[in-house]
C-alpha cells in the first residue's frame, strides 16, 4: 500500500523567497539551469505552475508529482538556487488555503428553462 500510495501523484507547492544576501550574478547563472529543470520537467509530461508574488523577492510553484518525484525536483531546484533562494516544499494538503481552493467546488444551478420545462413565473397580486 506503500508503494502505491507514494507513486500517485499529488499536488505540492514550492515557495521560494530571495534572502537578503542574494547576489544578481548567482542568480543570473542558475537562471539557464532552472530553464533547463523546467524544461525537461514538461518534457516528461508533468505539470507545474509558476508565479511571483506583486513583493518581487518571493515566488510560489506548484507540481504535480509523486513523492519521490516532487523531493528529487524540489532538492536539485534547491540545490541550484540555495546560495540566493530560502525554498520550502509543502504538500497541497499542509497548506490549508491551497487545498480548500484545490478542491472541486459544486453549487447548484438552475436549470435553463425549456419549452418543455418553463420557467415559473412570480406570482403576481
Amino acid at each position: 500500500m506503500d508503494t502505491i500510495r507514494s507513486e500517485q501523484k499529488s499536488p505540492h507547492v514550492i515557495v521560494s523567497t530571495f534572502k537578503e544576501s542574494a547576489n544578481q550574478q548567482d542568480v543570473e547563472q542558475a537562471a539557464g539551469k532552472i530553464t533547463a529543470m523546467i524544461d525537461e520537467w514538461n518534457v516528461r509530461g508533468n505539470m507545474i505552475w509558476t508565479g511571483s508574488f506583486n513583493d518581487g523577492k518571493s515566488a510560489m510553484s506548484v507540481i504535480e508529482a509523486s513523492e519521490a518525484d516532487a523531493s528529487t525536483f524540489f532538492n536539485s531546484y534547491n540545490d541550484v538556487c540555495k546560495s540566493f533562494l530560502d525554498a520550502y516544499m509543502y504538500q497541497w494538503d499542509a497548506m490549508p488555503v491551497l487545498s480548500l481552493l484545490g478542491q472541486k467546488q459544486t453549487v447548484p444551478t438552475p436549470e435553463a428553462p425549456t419549452p418543455e420545462a418553463p420557467t415559473p413565473e412570480a406570482p403576481t397580486q
